[in-house]
């Protein structure tokens, strides 16, 4: 078990570091062909911000496939099996999309199109729906063309549903990540426990798509120096449904042979089992859920399903008064108590323990949700261990509370006393440090000096 486990896990980390390293050099590459949108009524942020992550998150996509296809636990998955090419082709046609769509903003119809042939071209290559164990029937077997829509239809879905949540800094990553972890770990059984090889290429993609999302977060958690951008949304998303169609009717219920009696009956008890199978979607169901109430909300209005707004699940905890870090944590929370819990009861759905577990912590995230102005601050101990971003400020000995402030730089001073009128003299009290997720220090970061916005002009001209 553990030279398996050990293969995936360079894999996996291969690819963080690949995505890691290339985020940096690709934040610049943005700014310099001005991949920047302007600020939009629905966004988040204050600031323009550069994309394009997606480029990273491919070339830690490609750096996870090759170094898979030379490790000697995981390179007979390539010998025996068309998947991870197939993937790869899915993967570069929809990633190339993406990132047209981040410099040039592509009509939604036109996206629309470019994941249906995505999700076409993997199927033509083997990577698409079989069969489906119905619960009360058996195995039903599909046509080619049931097949092929189903596909169709499960890439897309995911990949929009994905591309959706993409609204809050790390929100997209994270979620992706907590749903290919539970995912990675169901499949890793199937393969490894029962001895399903069908299996191991889903476990492949799960591994490696953990790892482009890992790679990615620090570059883009709250405040973000760099969005994944459509090129990272719907790429994430693709890999997400390829797992999920490779594992999905390719399990024979006889294989695992854990009851007997007839197909009928293996398929009726083996319903728990397969559902992480026959409902991928589960795994990321606060995206989906997402999708639907939008597509409802903005039809109900009058509006296009694809017309954007500020009606998003993140957008509603903000307007609760969550903070944004908290907002996302809290959708952290719920991802990985459906995606967790869908697996658990799938491996032992007769404990009951497990239902009682999930109703608590369901409760306890209800209870989140109604405290929004409820701040946890760590100690002062451990805050050594935190970006300095984090860190609460200490008082000085004289009882300012800005004197652990660092002192600001001369040429600070004076664009601060440029902005006031004249005969106005700034004070030790009178400095306004940038809070975090109001003014953002997300634009400061990404572009260089706060100077070169309007605001100066605005201040200039005022003068």
């Amino acid at each position: 078990m553990g030279q398996p486990v050990r293969d995936y896990l360079l894999t996996l980390c291969v690819t963080a570091a690949v995505t890691y390293l290339l985020t940096g050099p690709v934040r610049k590459f943005a700014i310099a062909i001005g991949a920047m949108p302007a600020i939009r009524a629905r966004d988040v942020h204050r600031e323009p911000t550069p994309r394009l992550g997606g480029i990273a998150m491919f070339g830690g996509l490609c750096a996870g496939l090759i170094v898979a296809a030379h490790l000697h636990n995981l390179d007979w998955v390539f010998q025996l099996s068309n998947e991870p090419r197939a993937l790869l082709s899915g993967a570069a046609l929809i990633w190339l999309i993406g990132v047209l769509d981040d410099k040039f903003e592509i009509d939604a119809l036109i996206k629309l199109g470019a994941q249906m042939i995505a999700a076409a071209v993997m199927v033509i290559q083997g990577l698409t729906i079989l069969w489906l164990p119905i619960p009360g029937v058996g195995t039903v077997a599909l046509t080619q063309w049931q097949g092929t829509l189903l596909t169709v239809a499960l890439v897309v879905i995911t990949i929009n549903a994905v591309n959706f949540v993409d609204g809050l800094d790390g929100l997209a990553a994270g979620t992706v990540c907590i749903a290919a972890a539970a995912f990675f770990l169901y499949t890793y059984r199937l393969w490894y426990g029962h001895t399903i090889e069908a299996a191991a290429p889903a476990t492949l993609f799960m591994a490696i798509l953990m790892g482009m999302c890992l790679g990615f977060l620090p570059h883009n958690m709250h405040p973000a120096r760099i969005f994944m951008g459509d090129s990272g949304s719907m790429l994430i998303g693709l890999v997400l449904a390829a797992g999920a169609i490779s594992v999905t009717g390719q399990v024979d219920p006889d294989t695992m042979k854990l009851f007997t009696g007839s197909e009928r009956e293996a398929t009726h008890a083996m319903l728990p089992v397969f559902i992480p199978l026959l409902l991928p979607l589960t795994i990321i169901a606060i995206p989906a859920a997402d999708l639907v109430l939008a597509i409802v909300r903005r039809t109900w209005n009058g509006q296009s399903p694809f017309a954007a707004d500020r009606g998003h699940l993140h957008h509603r905890l903000l307007e609760i008064g969550h903070s944004h870090s908290r907002s996302v944590l809290i959708m952290y929370f719920w991802s990985a108590l459906i995606a967790f819990g869908a697996v658990g009861y799938s491996v032992h759905s007769t404990s009951l323990w497990i239902v009682l577990v999930v109703m608590g912590l369901s409760a306890l995230g209800l209870v989140l949700l109604l405290m929004p102005r409820f701040t946890p601050k760590a100690p002062y101990w451990a805050e050594r261990f935190l970006p300095p971003r984090y860190r609460r400020r200490r008082r000085g000995g004289d009882g300012d509370p800005q004197a652990s402030l660092p002192a600001a730089s001369e040429a600070q001073q004076g664009a601060a006393a440029g902005e006031m009128g004249q005969g106005e003299a700034p004070g030790p009290m009178e400095r306004t440090p940038v809070v975090v997720g109001v003014s953002g220090v997300n634009g400061a970061t990404a572009i260089g000096d706060r100077t070169r916005f309007s605001d100066r002009g605005k201040a200039e001209s005022a003068r």
